[in-house]
């Protein structure tokens, strides 16, 4: 897992899926708001004209020298929700993230995002 102190150093490094096929650059990761742990990262992908950031859990993700290897495949993360380059993500579309890879979404006692950048 990320540590969240090393969080900033690992910005625009490659991420890659778990065979090391590259699914594209970390833009910024997303902490879970309860325990303030990496929980997510967003991954610039798409051609230059054409970038999105998609997301991608990073809970069992491994820090190699350049790189941060996922253990989901690239043709899954391809398909992930995914925000615009200058977008904030929504709190209603946090729940889909989750879906997409199967977890659990929970959302804070009174309806706070699960989700925060860092």
């Amino acid at each position: 897992m990320i540590e969240a102190a090393d969080i900033r150093e690992w910005r625009d490094h490659d991420v890659v899926d778990s065979g090391g096929h590259k699914i594209g650059v970390l833009e910024a990761v997303y902490v879970d708001t309860i325990t303030d742990e990496p929980a997510m990262a967003t991954v610039r992908t798409g051609m230059p004209t054409r970038r999105r950031l998609v997301f991608v859990p990073v809970d069992d993700a491994i820090v190699g020298p350049g790189y941060v290897k996922v253990p989901y495949a690239r043709a899954l993360v391809k398909k992930a929700p995914w925000i615009g380059t200058d977008d904030v993500l929504p709190a209603e579309e946090e729940a889909a993230i989750f879906q997409h890879y199967g977890m659990t979404y929970q959302p804070g006692a009174d309806g706070e995002r699960q989700l925060a950048r860092r």
